[in-house]
């Protein structure tokens, strides 16, 4: 009989799909790294896991504990997935930009859900990583898990997501693009794919509103690029020490507009029901069609699911409201 003890052990080894129609344009094959597949539905299930167990091992994460994390929702889908099968609590402190969807997905799975406000500095005692911080100071026996900065993150991507595109792609790969938050994605598997070709090309997918882009071109930190904005899952008004800048070639900045318009061309031209950040990263490929040749293998990242946006980008009156429609 083949099955899993748990619900953990189903998590990586994710297909990778070929792009059709929405990049015939481009001279190359892209590929989808598809991180649905994930039981959590995200990519973030595979750092949450090794974030949990890198805490349990070094005693960080104490038996009967309180896991306490800042997210945009699918870390903390992926850390309740864990807590439930290991005994543990969970309290997450999301901002109110995030879908009703994710809040909703995240008490689902047993957790309790804080909400904070999106504009205001971080430094701000209201700011979910301020809030976030404070709560895992004040509670007993709990653990901050802060995936920002926590070498873990992009550890476990350098173990398993960099080797599984390698693997899959036969070696094959010229090119990694995704998009950009924590850095743990970017960061862990570019590392790989550098160490075994230093020629494959690794692009982040930013968003205007976020201050990656301008920070690797110039290594300045500018706080006149920070602005609100509506994508989920990408760009930061903060830099993570998991952001590695040195891996990364270059970095494309996507509307809010496009990003969401293309989550909705991924499904209705690819049958790829998906998140926002996936219109974002495939908006983001399509930008960069002058870095690739006709034999380029590209491969793309695609984050999360499109169940935790369908009052917002799959909705029509939403998409219209926002002026993304006509």
């Amino acid at each position: 009989m083949d099955y899993a003890e748990n619900i953990l052990e189903t998590i990586g080894n994710t297909p990778l799909v070929k792009m059709n129609k929405l990049t015939e344009a481009l001279p190359c094959l892209v590929l989808a790294k598809y991180e649905t597949f994930n039981p959590g539905n995200s990519v973030k299930d595979r750092m949450a896991l090794k974030m949990i167990e890198d805490a349990e091992a070094d005693g960080r994460l104490k038996p009967g504990g309180t896991i306490i994390e800042g997210t945009s929702g699918n870390t903390g889908m992926g850390l309740a997935l864990a807590a439930i099968v290991k005994g543990y609590k969970c309290i997450f402190v999301i901002s109110d930009k995030q879908s009703k969807e994710k809040m909703d997905i995240l008490r689902a799975v047993g957790a309790e859900v804080v909400v904070c406000p999106t504009d205001v500095e971080p430094t701000d005692p209201r700011s979910y990583y301020s809030v976030s911080k404070r709560l895992g100071e004040e509670t007993p026996n709990s653990w901050y898990v802060n995936q920002y900065d926590n070498p873990s993150n992009a550890k476990a991507h350098y173990e398993s997501t960099g080797p599984e595109i390698w693997k899959q792609t036969d070696g094959k790969v010229t090119h990694f693009v995704v998009g950009v938050g924590t850095g743990g994605t970017i960061s862990g598997v570019g590392k790989y794919l550098k160490e075994q070709n230093p020629n494959v090309k690794v692009w982040g997918v930013d968003t205007y509103g976020s201050v990656f882009k301008k920070y690797h071109e110039t290594g300045i930190f500018d706080e006149n690029e920070i602005y609100p904005y509506v994508t989920e899952g990408i760009g930061e008004d903060i830099l993570p020490e998991n952001v590695d800048f040195s891996i990364i070639d270059g970095f494309t900045k996507v509307t809010d507009k496009d990003a969401a318009v293309y989550t909705q061309l991924l499904a209705k031209d690819e049958g790829m029901f998906l998140g926002n950040s996936a219109g974002a990263a495939i908006k983001g490929v399509l930008q960069l069609k002058e870095h690739f040749k006709k034999d380029d293998v590209v491969v793309v990242l695609f984050h999360d699911h499109g169940s935790r946006y369908v009052g917002k980008m799959f909705n029509n009156d939403w998409m219209k409201k926002m002026g993304y429609l006509d």
